[in-house]
């Protein structure tokens, strides 16, 4: 298992605030992994997994259980029981409580009821995905965009090892964890959701055209979006807009979080089938997206674009200046004009261009283009300012 430092540092940062967090993230991304290391380093930890029949047993009356720990306390998969969130509540408020706890979901807040309100004020958020460019060597930046970042997709010693797990793992979620979320959608529309949502990476979303090709209402067609959105396997990138002279897009853009995925969901097990296929540069943009935006750790990310056919892929606000991200996959990307409208009209600091290539070099003011392996050197740039 690779070390994760920076993820490890946000836990405990979080923990100088709160006397609870949660490490939310995607199953099988190394939440597990990290949380016993920290408990590791404590000098009193107790850990109950909720899919491990004998802690779930254990913790058949949570407060009575709970109350007489001190230490760090580790709650993982906890979607599996939210109720115990609100004994999680009346904890945390005892000024007197000894305990930090330490929750590990697969879901976000929103999707499992109740979670949002239980811990409202009381909690810090930790977000974790599979590994990404600070993680792992700048030779392996081609095996992370292919394989993805969930640890043993990326770890497997071969493409059809890694393919095989994907498979499984895509198999496993729609078949088992959905349903244990009380969501009753068939795993085979869910599939074919997911699927069409892999043919539809880095476009603008359109209920009308997905619902058509599904054979289901728009409705059910955002209620399955909000489903992926939710078990962090989609990102859904809003769109930015402003008072400016130019009719803009209001609708958002959807990715496939994980590139990997991606890739098993449209079969393409080695690099030379992903460089063949139509969806190389979105595959590639959404690759080079996840990791700027995860690696900002920001919410305020947007995509902008104006019905005339001025674009940005990617906006990011930082301490309230506005960065733009473009993600080409090509030799050696130029200005277009495009970038030169959005730069002026979105007032931008700076954009950059980000491409597979080793070179970095500028395109006149204010754009750079920059090696994808340079972007957590861009970031940490952008956090130091």
């Amino acid at each position: 298992m690779l070390p994760r430092p920076t993820a490890a540092a946000r836990i405990r940062a979080a923990f100088r605030v709160h006397p609870c967090t949660a490490l939310l993230g995607p199953r099988q991304c190394g939440k597990t992994t990290l949380a016993r290391q920290i408990a590791a380093e404590e000098s009193t930890s107790t850990y109950f997994d909720l899919e491990d029949p004998r802690d779930l047993g254990a913790l058949a009356a949570p407060m009575t259980v709970l109350e007489r720990l001190s230490g760090l306390v580790v709650i993982d998969e906890v979607q599996r029981e939210p109720e115990l969130l609100e004994v999680l509540r009346v904890l945390v408020d005892r000024v007197d409580n000894p305990a930090r706890f330490l929750i590990l979901g697969s879901a976000s807040p929103h999707l499992v009821k109740g979670a949002s309100e239980s811990l409202a004020g009381r909690i810090g958020f930790v977000d974790l995905a599979g590994f990404d460019l600070t993680e792992v060597r700048a030779d392996d930046l081609s095996t992370l965009w292919l394989r993805g970042g969930f640890p043993r997709a990326f770890l497997a010693h071969d493409d059809a090892a890694s393919m095989a797990w994907r498979a499984d793992f895509i198999r496993t979620f729609l078949e088992r964890d959905i349903p244990q979320l009380g969501i009753t959608v068939p795993s085979e529309t869910l599939r074919r959701f997911w699927t069409m949502i892999a043919h539809f990476h880095g476009q603008v979303w359109n209920a009308a055209e997905l619902a058509r090709s599904l054979g289901s209402g728009e409705g059910a067609a955002r209620r399955y979006l909000d489903i992926l959105a939710g078990s962090y396997m989609v990102r859904v990138l809003p769109p930015w807009f402003e008072n400016i002279a130019k009719r803009q897009v209001r609708s958002p853009k959807v990715y496939l979080r994980d590139t990997g995925l991606l890739h098993a969901l449209l079969q393409l097990t080695t690099l030379g089938d992903v460089q063949t296929h139509p969806k190389l540069g979105a595959s590639w943009e959404g690759f080079a997206l996840e990791q700027v935006v995860r690696l900002l750790d920001t919410r305020d990310a947007y995509f902008w674009a104006s019905h005339s056919g001025a674009e940005l892929d990617l906006l990011v606000f930082v301490r309230g200046r506005r960065y733009g991200f473009e993600f080409k996959f090509a030799d050696a990307p130029r200005a277009t004009r495009a970038m030169h409208v959005a730069r002026a009209d979105l007032r931008l600091e700076h954009l950059w261009v980000v491409y597979p290539g080793p070179r970095a070099y500028e395109l006149g003011e204010g754009m750079s283009v920059v090696p994808a392996a340079s972007i957590a050197s861009v970031v940490r740039g952008l956090v130091d300012r």
